[in-house]
């Protein structure tokens, strides 16, 4: 059956808000050329839309024409404020922006593992108020949240986990409290990192992938097909429950000791590091893996580059041998994991990212790959993260965009 007229209207508006999201400002011609409408559609369009508060001139085109240019329309930046926050087990950091993602303040706040559960809130909580407050806003229409552990797939909340802070569950629920106006929608933070790696990342050619987090943690986000699949229980990508080789046991539903956590967690990586000789030393509030990691590929880098020539000091190849020897060994202990991800789900493309992914970069990356490639017959290629530990806070930014310009740009007749 034919749309009817309303109906058609809904759907114009919406792609016309979609283009101009997407491209930036456009003039009326713009418009018509890429929507195909005609012109009188395109004119109602602009107007409704521009009545409704949704998009305003930004300025002239600087065609040289006769007559005056063009107007060019863009989306109302300001029609509604957003914060994204990523919340780690030891801090929260928070971006508050505006409609298009043009960030407007930007703020965290280390929380310690003995903070009781409240003061811990109440730090989080606030941070956000004075995120929201320095960057001027008279409130927030939505806030997207990136936190570890799972989310039932029927409510949309963070369930109860043994293995993380109480205050993480505990500070959605205050923002909803302290923010009534605001709609809060919480995210497992690797499908956030996944996202982000799709829509700004190295994912950006990839309807399938599998991204790989290395942190404090490991986890897993699946796209497929250009979906974001969480599992019947919000549990896809829970890889450090994964039974593997190499462990003293076996990973319990309470506890992933002897699964693939303890072969890629940050402190079995440490671990590894110390035992083929290599200082690890903290850096900021990153895992300790990333700092050595990053620290082992330059290593490895330099004493590739200068061999084992004259004037290379005994000290300098020794420690490029170590540094080889420990990434050799990663790759070895990683492509366990993410070869049993290919045999399973054959994604063609695997991200390693988080902090210790970024690290590592192409280097471990392509250690990764070549390994996976003589364990499995499926061709899997491995990219290095472009967001690295960003990634949560960026897929947590575009959640709340995308749900807030859901809600914005819906049939003007349903928000009226």
């Amino acid at each position: 059956m034919p749309a009817s007229p309303s109906t058609a209207r809904a759907i114009n508006d919406r792609l016309a808000l979609r283009l101009l999201q997407q491209e930036g400002p456009l003039t009326a011609g713009q418009l018509k050329q890429l929507t195909g409408l005609s012109r009188p559609s395109v004119a109602d369009l602009v107007e409704r839309l521009a009545v409704a508060g949704l998009i305003d001139v930004v300025g002239e085109s600087g065609e040289q024409r006769r007559g005056p240019n063009a107007k060019l329309y863009g989306i109302v930046a300001d029609q509604a404020h957003l914060a994204a926050l990523d919340v780690r087990t030891e801090g929260v950091s928070v971006v508050v922006c505006d409609l298009l993602g043009g960030v407007l303040a930007e703020a965290s706040v280390p929380i310690g593992g003995d903070t009781g559960t409240g003061p811990a809130v109440e730090q989080a909580v606030a941070l956000v108020e004075r995120a929201a407050k320095e960057a001027g806003v008279p409130g927030l229409h939505t806030v997207g949240i990136g936190a570890p552990g799972l989310i039932d797939p029927a409510t949309g909340e963070l369930r109860d986990s043994g293995g993380l802070p109480a205050w993480h569950r505990r500070l959605v629920l205050a923002l909803q409290e302290r923010l009534p106006e605001t709609r809060v929608h919480v995210e497992n933070e690797t499908n956030l990192a996944a996202l982000a790696e799709q829509r700004d990342g190295v994912a950006k050619d990839r309807d399938t992938f599998v991204l790989l987090w290395l942190g404090h943690g490991t986890g897993a986000a699946v796209v497929l097909e250009g979906t974001l699949r969480r599992g019947a229980s919000g549990g896809t990508g829970e890889i450090g429950f994964l039974p593997v080789p190499g462990t003293a046991g076996l990973p319990s539903a309470v506890d992933c000791e002897g699964g693939f956590h303890s072969l890629a967690g940050s402190a079995a990586i440490v671990a590894l590091a110390e035992r083929h000789g290599l200082t690890v030393e903290a850096q900021g509030y990153e895992p300790l893996a990333a700092g050595v990691v990053r620290d082992a590929v330059a290593s490895a880098g330099a004493g590739a580059s200068a061999g084992a020539g004259a004037g290379v000091s005994v000290a300098t190849v020794a420690g490029a041998s170590a540094a080889t020897d420990f990434l050799d060994a990663l790759a070895d202990r990683l492509a366990v994991g993410v070869a049993a991800v290919v045999a399973i789900l054959d994604p063609g493309c695997l991200v390693l990212a988080g902090e210790v992914g970024q690290a590592g970069g192409a280097d471990l990356a392509a250690r990764v790959e070549r390994r996976v490639r003589r364990m499995s017959p499926l061709p899997t290629e491995v990219r290095a993260s472009a967001l690295g530990g960003g990634a949560v806070l960026r897929g947590a930014l575009l959640t709340a965009r995308e749900r807030a310009q859901d809600e914005l740009f819906a049939p003007l007749q349903r928000r009226g």
